[in-house]
């Protein structure tokens, strides 16, 4: 949830428009959000995400690993 916020918050504030931008801003939002998550690990001493808590997707809705992939 951070991740989205943080990439709306990106997005409004600097005006972006189109697919480029709108990455650009995503990659930003997800740098936040991950810099979050280190932190708190650090700080608790724990893992925020483990093979416990971990919900595995379905093939069809996972993250493609190269996010290129596509453009040209």
């Amino acid at each position: 949830m951070l991740g989205e916020a943080s990439t709306t918050e990106i997005a409004r504030n600097t005006d972006v428009e189109g697919l480029p931008e709108n990455k650009q801003a995503a990659r930003a939002g997800g740098k936040v959000a991950g810099n979050a998550r280190k932190e708190l690990e650090k700080k608790s001493g724990r893992k925020v995400s483990t093979q416990e808590n971990y919900k595995e997707l379905p093939e069809s809705l996972r993250r493609l690993d190269d996010g290129d992939e596509g453009e040209g």
